[in-house]
């Protein structure tokens, strides 16, 4: 039969010694702790807004964590300090764990930002965090924790020659979350100095980075695991499953996070192109791990999967060159001067800042294209180099000037008309009535 887990309650440690004489020298020790803490935080702070981490992370997680984890320090010592004179410290005891939980739920809170982007559910994951941390120093407080670490260690269960308990199971979840954070963390960081690195092609950055962050993610894993006594060799089997199950349910998942590397890789779609695939038209803004974001020139995004821009045939506008071309269609009656028609569209092309009027072979061109049955049917044909900006704006700029300078020149833009002969009909004049 298993000994009974000794009940030790810090408040009721604290409580007794009330009145003891060596309790106000434990709150000197806090005192003199605090006073360290704040002395030592001050010219830390300075050092780091005047040099190269003024705004890195690492500043803002000293703004956050510095006073509560300089404190902890300068307690531990204190504490260690305190011992040798005196045989029991029971507020310095339940100071550590106050300061540590204050520490580990700013630093929870502070990862959690810096890695996930701001929205409503990460508000729940800092709360659930924060409720976590600080229910584990209560239970420590009232000495129900060694209790409870006990019962779930009695539920276990045998996998071969390896046992599994409750504890074990949570305290491995722990680790493997813990070791994730810090994996985006670091894979956060090694972004961010990718990105700065404005001489590498953006595509290859992205490409970096993103393998950057899975490489982090499966080593922390690795890693998380055995430090909490789980043997690689029992994931085996499972390892397997996941395979057969990545093979036949997951392949498609699979295909999109290969293809988006490849993408990113090989270049072919790269981040402010402006692609047609699948009949949709628009600027490339992201490219993810299972999918590329397009948006069109309306505002909508469309989410294409990663598989699509690698099996479908992809239009790429602005591969080689930004340069897009827009044709403006523009009809004019059979009487009218069509030189002084051409001018006057070359001149509402070229007061406009947009269309290109640097480069010889992009230079605004009218072309005639059609006799047709109502007017001579023409063509302005311009370049510009910021598509991304919209067609229709300018559409609409040019044809306004158009419109101006036919009507100050007396042009006429025909419409449709028709010209119907009666057959059967007599001619009055030559009736004899």
């Amino acid at each position: 039969m298993s000994q009974p887990i000794p009940f030790d309650n810090l408040i009721t440690r604290l409580i007794a010694d009330s009145h003891d004489t060596w309790l106000w020298w434990q709150v000197g020790v806090l005192v003199l702790c605090a006073l360290v803490a704040w002395g030592v935080r001050r010219p830390v702070r300075s050092w780091l807004d005047e040099s190269a981490y003024a705004g890195t992370p690492g500043r803002e997680g000293m703004r956050r964590m510095g006073f509560p984890l300089l404190m902890l320090l300068a307690l531990l010592v204190g504490r260690e300090a305190a011992e040798l004179v005196m045989h029991a410290t029971p507020l310095l005891d339940v100071a550590v764990p106050l300061l540590l939980s204050l520490v580990l739920v700013r630093g929870v809170i502070f990862a959690l930002r810096y890695v996930f982007e701001p929205r409503e559910s990460l508000k729940a994951w800092e709360r659930t965090a924060s409720w976590l941390i600080w229910g584990a120093f209560a239970l420590y407080l009232t000495g129900l924790l060694p209790r409870i670490h006990a019962a779930m260690e009695a539920l276990s269960f045998q996998s071969g020659t390896h046992r599994f308990s409750l504890w074990l199971l949570g305290q491995a979840a722990v680790v493997i979350v813990v070791a994730v954070i810090l994996a985006l963390a670091l894979a956060r960081l090694l972004e961010s100095r990718l990105m700065g690195l404005t001489d590498m092609n953006l595509s290859l950055r992205m490409a970096l980075a993103k393998a950057a962050r899975t490489v982090l993610l499966v080593v922390a894993v690795l890693v998380a695991l055995p430090t909490v006594g789980i043997d690689l060799t029992v994931l085996s089997v499972l390892g397997g499953a996941i395979g057969v199950g990545i093979g036949f349910g997951l392949q498609k998942v699979a295909s999109n996070y290969i293809s988006g590397f490849i993408i990113l890789l090989d270049r072919s779609v790269r981040i402010g192109d402006l692609v047609t695939v699948d009949n949709k038209y628009g600027e490339v803004s992201q490219i993810n791990t299972r999918y590329t974001l397009l948006k069109g020139l309306d505002g909508t995004e469309t989410i294409v999967p990663n598989e699509t821009l690698i099996t479908q045939t992809v239009i790429n506008h602005s591969l080689s060159k930004p340069n897009v071309r827009i044709g403006i269609p523009v009809q004019v009656s059979y009487e009218a001067d069509l030189e002084q028609a051409q001018e006057l569209m070359l001149e509402a092309a070229r007061s406009q800042e947009r269309v290109i009027q640097d480069e010889p072979e992009y230079l605004p061109k009218v072309f005639l294209r059609e006799f047709a049955d109502n007017g001579i049917r023409m063509e302005l044909g311009v370049w510009i180099r910021d598509a991304s900006e919209g067609q229709g704006n300018l559409r609409s700029d040019i044809n306004w000037a158009i419109w101006r300078g036919f009507k100050t020149a007396g042009i006429e833009i025909p419409y449709p008309q028709r010209v119907v002969h009666l057959a059967g009909l007599v001619d009055p004049a030559t009736s004899g009535h």
